[in-house]
């Protein structure tokens, strides 16, 4: 069986050259996937109607719950994939991929179906009113329905990538988007299936990009591909899979949580049009932070690979190219979100009410935007060298410690606005605490480093 070791560039080649490489393809299929958000919200928005927006926009932490089992598995395994690779331990990359597709199946048809089962309370829960909740049940029905769908496309794309295929996982991503383009307005406006015509076309996109994600694993002449003996779950690797993937799952977790209280806020200080507001900002943002989780997965295989081979000058070279990088996407972020918000929101809606309320709470959001990208980096670099304790107490850190007491305290004094003042006043307390644990991971990989030159 023919060996493709074209992964052992990662320890070998400029770090620059190489992120270029891998985060290029990574970056540009997040843009892709999140220039489909905000279109599909538009679709939404302009053919459904304002209050569909708000309807979506409180499916978004169900959708982050789905999300954070799926990450805490293809995260995991990606990351465990790259430090394997790095110590040459074949045999467990191999076995992988079969635990990957296994854990997958499991747990894509177990959350799928419990949602589904509890889907009318657990919306109310997460703030849904009579007027909201129709719109956010009919689309996550469907959602739930291909819940198994998602997690499997999602797990192959993360291992394509650390498999040394980041092109791939690239077009896999961009395929999804521009069937689900094709597909949205189609079934929104020809059928005139609504928002349930949304949900539609996204399961469907992904489903037929699997395919193709199955063919490109079931080439024999890859090193990574579907063979036997490789899907019989291994407790080692299912173990250091969601230990690793533990704080992205984390991540996701408090995500939801977070934007549980901001629909509760939000409905309770502003009612629909304010939750409406909150899902026009939020695609701006996630937009940005969806490119910069594309930079991540780009840096990801090569501080795993040159972790697990021990070389610490290349992983401060990746880390600070990275961290740079980051930085200039938030300043752009930051310019957008702070001067022209008014007309970042008229994509959306023609109603002026919540134009002009969408463009009061942007600049709040985004004003400290240019230290995001620091955060999201470090807590990622963490994670992709397998330092658990570290990434999750910093995804922790910034979320409840910092952010949910200032969005239950702060809407008290200053009322909705309250509510947007937690977000970059949270901002500031994370990055102080992220940059005081970087500094300190730094000195010791300087010293790692020493030892390997000295001997």
């Amino acid at each position: 069986m023919p060996l493709n070791t074209s992964f052992t560039e990662l320890g070998t080649k400029p770090v620059g050259s190489l992120l270029i490489k891998y985060a290029t393809p990574a970056v540009i299929a997040m843009t892709a996937s999140s220039l489909y958000n905000i279109i599909d919200a538009i679709f939404i928005g302009q053919g459904v109607g304002p209050l569909a927006i708000a309807g979506i926009s409180l499916t978004f932490p169900m959708m982050q719950l789905t999300a954070a089992f799926g990450a805490m598995v293809g995260v995991g395994a990606s990351t465990l994939l790259s430090v394997k690779l790095g110590q040459k331990d074949y045999s467990s990359a191999r076995h992988i991929l079969g635990n990957v597709l296994m854990m997958n199946i499991i747990m894509g048809l177990l959350i799928g179906g419990i949602m589904e089962i509890f889907i009318n309370p657990i919306l109310y829960f997460f703030g849904a009113g009579e007027t909201t909740v129709s719109y956010a049940r009919d689309f996550m029905r469907i959602i739930l329905a291909g819940n198994v769908i998602t997690h499997i496309y999602m797990g192959l794309n993360a291992l394509l990538r650390s498999s040394s295929h980041p092109r791939q996982a690239m077009l896999a991503t961009i395929y999804t988007v521009l069937i689900n383009l094709c597909l949205a307005p189609l079934f929104i406006y020809g059928f005139k299936w609504g928002i349930r015509g949304a949900a539609f076309a996204t399961v469907l996109s992904q489903a037929i990009v699997l395919c193709w994600q199955f063919k490109l694993f079931n080439n024999p002449d890859e090193f990574l591909h579907f063979q036997k003996g490789i899907y019989h779950l291994n407790r080692k690797i299912v173990t250091q899979c969601i230990a690793i993937g533990l704080s992205p799952f984390l991540i996701n977790l408090c995500g939801c949580l977070i934007t549980i209280v901001y629909n509760w806020q939000l409905t309770h200080y502003g009612g629909d049009f304010e939750v409406a507001s909150y899902g026009i900002v939020n695609r701006l943002g996630f937009f940005f932070f969806m490119v910069i989780i594309g930079l991540n997965q780009g840096m990801q295989p090569i501080a795993g690979y040159n972790f697990g081979a021990h070389n610490f000058s290349r992983l401060n070279e990746v880390l600070v190219k990275a961290i740079l990088i980051a930085t200039i996407i938030c300043i752009v972020a930051f310019v957008i979100g702070f001067f022209f918000p008014a007309i970042f929101a008229r994509a959306f809606t023609t109603d002026k009410s919540l134009i002009a309320r969408a463009a009061h709470d942007m600049p709040i959001y985004f004003v400290t935007y240019p230290i995001v990208g620091f955060q999201i980096v470090t807590t990622s670099f963490f994670q992709s060298i397998s330092i658990v304790k570290k990434s999750i107490f910093l995804s922790l850190s910034r979320q409840l410690i910092f952010l949910l007491p200032l969005l239950i305290l702060l809407p008290r004094f200053f009322g909705t606005d309250g509510i947007w003042y937690s977000i970059p006043c949270a901002d500031l307390l994370a990055t102080f605490t992220t940059a005081y644990l970087l500094y300190d991971q730094i000195r010791t990989f300087k010293k790692k480093d020493k030892i390997a030159i000295h001997g």
